[in-house]
C-alpha cells in the first residue's frame, strides 16, 4: 500500500494506491499525510483502516493532478556530493562526512508540477534522488537503530540553479529553494516495501534522452548513516525529509555544461518493483503562470 496526495494545489487530499494499482480517497479517516500523521502510528492505522473499508471507498479519477505524497514537513535536509560517479564527474573529493545543506520546503511541489525557471536563470540542473521519510523521532541514534526511525522513501528531484548554488557567495540553500525545485512522489513507498534502500535504479531523461542512469550503491553514505549522522546535531522528527544525493549525469558535469531550458521536459524514477512511480516535468519561464502557486 502506497500512499499519495491528489486535487488542486493547497487542498489535496490523503488517498492510497492499493496492490492493484487502483488509487482511492481515504479523506474520510485522516486529514493529510502531515508530520502528526507519522508521528501517530498514522501508516498503521491507514492500512487497518483500508483493509475494513477498502472496497467501499471512492475511487480517484484518472487524470487528477497529484500533490507531493507529503504534506509539508517541518524540515528538508539534503546531502551534497554523495555518489561516487557524481564526485567524480565534477572532479570533487569524496568527502569525509556528509555535506549537509538545506532546501526552503516552500520548494516541495507534485510530480508532474511544471518547473518554473528562476528569474534570468541560465544554469537550472536537473538532479534524480531517493528521499527518505523519517516515522519517529531520532536524537543521537546509531547506525545499526536508525532504519527504525524511518517512514519510507519517496521519489525527488533535487533542482539546482548553479549559478546562485556556486556563484552567489554563502550556503547552497540559496540555489536550492526556488518556487518548484523539489517536486516529491507520485508516491509515498513505506520502509517494508524497500528490502534494501542501497540496491534501488535511479534514471532521469531531459527531453528523453537518458542523462542519469545508476544505483543507490554509488552512495557515500547509506541512509541509516544519514539518519545516524544528522541526529547527533539535530533532532529529526516524524514527517522530516532528507534527500540522499544525485548520481553523475547532471548537467554540471557535462562538457560544456548543459542546463535546462523553457519547452525542456525531463523525466525521472526509480526502478520498479517497489512502486515510486514516475515524475514528468515541463520547463517553462518565469513569466508562465502555470506551476507556481502550489
Amino acid at each position: 500500500m502506497h500512499l499519495l496526495r491528489f486535487g488542486k494545489a493547497g487542498q489535496e487530499r490523503p488517498a492510497v494506491q492499493l496492490a492493484s494499482g487502483q488509487r482511492v480517497d481515504i479523506s474520510s479517516f485522516c486529514g493529510d499525510f502531515s508530520p502528526a500523521f507519522f508521528g501517530e502510528d498514522g501508516l498503521a492505522r491507514v492500512q487497518a483502516f483500508v483493509q475494513r473499508h477498502g472496497k467501499g471507498l471512492p475511487v480517484v479519477p484518472a487524470g487528477t493532478r497529484l500533490g507531493p505524497c507529503v504534506a509539508r514537513p517541518h524540515k528538508l535536509f539534503c546531502i551534497g556530493l554523495n555518489y561516487r560517479d557524481h564526485a567524480r564527474e565534477t572532479k570533487a573529493q569524496l568527502p569525509a562526512e556528509p555535506v549537509v545543506f538545506a532546501k526552503a520546503t516552500s520548494a516541495i511541489c507534485g510530480p508532474d508540477d511544471d518547473l518554473v525557471l528562476p528569474k534570468g536563470s541560465l544554469k537550472t540542473d536537473w538532479e534524480v534522488e531517493l528521499l527518505v521519510v523519517i516515522g519517529k523521532t531520532a536524537r543521537y541514534v546509531d547506525a545499526p537503530d536508525a532504519m527504525n526511525h524511518v517512514a519510507g522513501y519517496a521519489l525527488h528531484n533535487d533542482y539546482s540553479e548553479r549559478h546562485w548554488q556556486l556563484e552567489r557567495g554563502g550556503q547552497w540553500v540559496k540555489g536550492k529553494s526556488f518556487d518548484t525545485f523539489a517536486p516529491i512522489g507520485p508516491t509515498f513507498v513505506p520502509k517494508a516495501l524497500v528490502p534494501d534502500p542501497q540496491d534501488l535504479p535511479l534514471w532521469l531523461e531531459v527531453n528523453g534522452r537518458r542523462r542519469q542512469d545508476s544505483n543507490t550503491r554509488e552512495m557515500v553514505f547509506g541512509v541509516a548513516e544519514l539518519v545516524a549522522y544528522l541526529s547527533q546535531c539535530l533532532t529529526l522528527e516524524p514527517g522530516d525529509c532528507i534527500t540522499t544525493g544525485t548520481p553523475a549525469g547532471v548537467g554540471l558535469g557535462c562538457n560544456p555544461p548543459e542546463y535546462l531550458k523553457a519547452g525542456d521536459v525531463v523525466t525521472l524514477g526509480i526502478g520498479e518493483p517497489a512502486g515510486f512511480g514516475t515524475q514528468r516535468q515541463r520547463v517553462v519561464p518565469f513569466e508562465s503562470p502555470r506551476g507556481i502557486d502550489r
